[in-house]
C-alpha cells in the first residue's frame, strides 16, 4: 500500500521522483504529492487521483531541486482530498514527511500536540508525525526522527527532510518496507524495487528498528538500540524492461503470458538443490504439524500445497489466513513447522504470525518472490519463487510460481522424512518439470477466452465450484473475477452447494466448475447436474468431455489432460484468462483495481 520514492544528489530530483512513483502506481493510491527543496525554500505540490494531474502540476510550477521526497496514498485516515495527501509540512514549513503504515496512538498524540499549540491541517495520522519531529528538532534531523518515534505505535515507513539540510533524507522502518540506492554522489530511496530499477539492481533493505540518514553517495545506520550498522547491498536479478507492458494491453495480461517463464524458473533454478538460505538446516525429525499461512491469492496457493502434502507427508497439514492465524493462540510449539507464503515477503499479516511462530520455539520457512523481504529475512529458511517483477496488482504469475515452488518444498520435505526413495523423488520431480510446457498450451486458449467472454461479461453474480485440489482454484478463480471486475464471485467446495449456494442458482447465474478425471469426476458431475436442474448457466473447465457431461453443458473448455500433482497449472491459467478478458470488456482498471494495494503492510 502506499508508495515512497525519495532522491538526493546532482540530478533533478523531481524527474526522478514523478518516475519512481509511476513505477509503484500498482501498489495503490488516490492521491499523490512531492516536497521538494529549490533555491526558493521547501515546496510542497499535492494533488487527488492519477498520478499524471501531480505531474502536470510539478510542470505548470516550474520548479525543480535536487533533493526531495514523493509518495503516492492509499486513504486509511481521512478521505482522499488534497490536504490529506502526503507529504506533510510542520508548523514552521521548513519539514517535509511522507509515512507508510498506521499510527495507532495518532489522536492521544494529536491532541497533546494541539493542546501545545501545534495547527494541523489534514485528518490523518501521518500528520502527527512531522510534528513531533518539529518538536524534537535542536539541529540534528536523525536524533529528532529518534525522539518522535519513541512516542508512537504502529507500523511506518518514514522519510523526512528539512530545509535547512539540504544534503540529507532521513528515514526510519518499522513494519513497512524501505529499500536504499546508493551511486556515487546520488542516494535512492523507495518503498519497492520497481521504483529504483531504471537507476541501479543493488539495494540495501531496511529492517525493522532501523533510522537512517541518506546523503549523496553515503548511507549511515542505526539499530534500535542506537548503534551504528554496516549497509548490506544485495543485488535484485530484474531487468528495468520487466516493468514496461512490452505491446500487451495491460501488465495482467503481460503477466499472464509469463507464467511458463516463471514456472520454469521457479522450477530450474531449484529442480537439482531444492533449497535457497538454510532449508538444509532445518530440523524435520520432530515435526508432527505443519501450518501454512498466507493472505489472499497466496493463501489459495497455500490451501493447493495442504491438499499435495498431506497425503505426501502423512502429517497433519494445514493451511491458515494469516489475519487469523495469528489471533486465535494456534497450538503451536517445537513441533510445529511454519511455512509463510507472500509475494512480497512483506504482508503484514503474515509477516506477524512468522513472528508469534518463532516465538512459540516453531521452525519458519519463507515461500517469497522478493530476496531481502522482511519475511526472507526473519524465516529461518527461504525458498524463492522467480516470478520476477509483477505490476498487476491481482496476483498471476506468482500464484503459479508459488505452486511451483511448494510443489518442490513438498517433495523436499518427503524426501527428508524418509518418504519418497530417491528414484521416486526424481521421477516426481521430472513430471513437474512438465508444467511450464502445460501452461504455455493453455495459454493458447486466449481467443477461445476472449469469445466465452464476451457471452458472459454482463452478468453480475458468479459461482465457481470445484472439489479436492480444483477447490482452491476455484476459489482463486472466483477472486480474479471479483478483484478486476467488480463483479460478485464466490467459490465454493462443490459438496458444499446444497448447504446453501444453490438457492443463488438461477437462469441468469453462470456456474463455473472444475472437472478433472484425477478428482472426484462423478461427484462433480452430480453437482454439475443439480445445478443444470436450477437452470443456471453451466460453464466447465474440464480435462475430458464424457458423453455425460456433454449433455449438461452451456459452455465447455477443454484442457490438456495432466496428472494430479499438475492440475494446478491446466486450471489456472484459463480461469485468470476468463478474468482478464471480462474485466476488459467490462471497462475496469485492470492493472490497479479500485481499493485494492498490491502490497499489504498495514492492518
Amino acid at each position: 500500500m502506499c508508495g515512497i520514492v525519495g532522491y538526493v544528489g546532482p540530478r533533478r530530483a523531481e524527474e526522478i521522483l514523478l518516475s519512481g512513483l509511476s513505477r509503484l502506481e500498482y501498489r495503490g493510491y488516490d492521491s499523490a504529492g512531492v516536497a521538494l527543496l529549490s533555491p526558493q525554500g521547501l515546496l510542497l505540490i499535492r494533488r487527488v487521483g492519477k498520478l499524471e494531474n501531480l505531474r502536470q502540476a510539478v510542470l505548470e510550477s516550474g520548479v525543480s531541486g535536487n533533493l526531495g521526497i514523493g509518495h503516492t496514498r492509499w486513504a486509511t485516515h481521512g478521505l482522499p482530498t488534497e490536504e490529506n495527501a502526503h507529504p506533510h509540512l510542520d508548523c514552521t514549513g521548513k519539514i517535509a514527511l511522507v509515512h507508510n503504515g498506521i499510527i495507532e496512538n495518532h489522536r492521544e498524540l494529536r491532541e497533546k500536540l494541539l493542546a501545545r499549540g501545534h495547527r494541523f491541517l489534514s485528518q490523518t495520522d501521518t500528520e502527527t508525525l512531522v510534528h513531533l519531529v518539529e518538536e524534537n528538532y535542536q539541529g540534528d534531523l536523525v536524533e529528532a526522527l529518534k525522539k518522535a518515534l519513541a512516542e508512537v505505535r504502529g507500523a511506518y515507513a518514514v522519510a523526512v527532510i528539512h530545509a535547512d539540510h539540504p544534503q540529507e533524507i532521513v528515514v526510519a522502518r518499522e513494519g513497512s518496507p524501505l529499500v536504499v540506492g546508493l551511486l556515487p554522489g546520488e542516494g535512492f530511496l523507495a518503498s519497492d524495487v520497481p521504483a529504483l530499477l531504471p537507476y541501479t539492481r543493488t539495494f540495501h533493505f531496511l529492517e525493522d528498528g532501523d533510522v537512517a540518514r541518506l546523503s549523496p553517495g553515503r548511507l549511515e545506520i542505526w539499530d534500535r538500540q542506537g548503534k551504528r550498522k554496516e549497509p548490506r547491498f544485495r543485488e535484485v536479478p530484474w531487468d528495468p524492461l520487466s516493468a514496461e507492458k512490452m505491446g500487451y494491453r495491460h501488465f495482467m495480461e503481460k503477466e499472464i503470458y509469463e507464467q511458463p517463464r516463471a514456472v520454469a524458473d521457479t522450477l530450474r533454478s531449484e529442480l537439482s538443490t531444492p533449497w535457497e538460505e538454510g532449508l538444509g538446516k532445518v530440523d524435520l525429525s520432530q515435526i508432527e504439524h505443519i501450518y501454512l499461512v498466507a493472505c489472499g491469492t497466496s493463501y489459495h496457493a497455500a490451501l493447493v500445497a495442504e491438499y499435495l502434502w498431506e497425503p505426501l507427508l502423512r502429517l497433519p497439514v494445514a493451511a491458515e489466513i494469516a489475519s487469523e492465524f495469528r489471533y486465535k493462540n494456534p497450538a503451536v510449539g517445537r513441533k510445529t513447522l511454519v511455512v509463510a507464503v507472500s509475494q512480497s515477503g512483506e504482508t503484514i499479516d503474515t509477516l506477524m504470525a512468522v513472528r508469534g511462530a518463532k516465538e512459540r520455539g516453531a521452525q519458519v520457512i519463507g515461500v517469497v518472490n522478493i530476496v531481502g523481504s522482511a519475511i526472507a529475512r526473519e524465516s529461518h529458511a527461504v525458498l524463492y519463487t522467480r516470478a520476477g517483477l509483477e505490476i498487476g496488482v491481482a496476483a498471476t504469475k506468482t500464484f503459479t510460481a508459488q505452486i511451483a515452488a511448494l510443489s518442490l518444498l513438498g517433495l523436499w520435505l518427503a524426501r527428508s522424512r524418509g518418504l519418497l526413495s530417491e528414484n521416486e523423488l526424481q521421477a516426481l520431480k521430472e513430471e513437474l518439470s512438465q508444467a511450464p510446457r502445460l501452461v504455455e498450451e493453455v495459454l493458447r486458449l486466449g481467443p477461445t477466452m476472449e469469445g466465452l467472454a464476451q457471452k458472459l461479461y454482463s452478468f453480475p453474480n458468479f459461482l465457481y465450484l470445484g472439489r479436492g485440489i480444483l477447490y482452491p482454484l476455484a476459489l482463486e478463480g472466483a477472486l480474479k473475477l471479483k478483484e478486476i471486475s467488480y463483479i460478485h464471485a464466490e467459490g465454493y467446495a462443490a459438496g458444499e452447494m446444497k448447504h446453501g449456494p444453490i438457492a443463488l442458482i438461477h437462469e441468469n447465474m453462470p456456474v463455473v466448475a472444475l472437472y478433472s478425471q484425477k478428482e472426484l469426476p462423478d461427484k462433480v458431475l452430480a453437482n454439475i447436474q443439480e445445478a443444470k436442474a436450477r437452470r443456471g448457466i453451466i460453464l466447465v473447465f474440464a480435462d475430458d468431455d464424457p458423453p455425460e457431461l456433454r449433455e449438461l453443458v452451456d459452455h465447455l473448455v477443454l484442457l490438456p489432460k495432466a496428472s494430479r500433482l499438475l492440475l494446478p497449472f491446466t486450471f489456472t491459467p484459463a480461469l485468470q484468462l476468463l478474468a482478464y478478458h471480462i474485466a476488459r470488456l467490462r471497462g475496469t482498471d485492470v492493472d490497479q483495481p479500485r481499493n485494492l494495494a498490491k502490497t499489504v503492510t498495514v492492518e
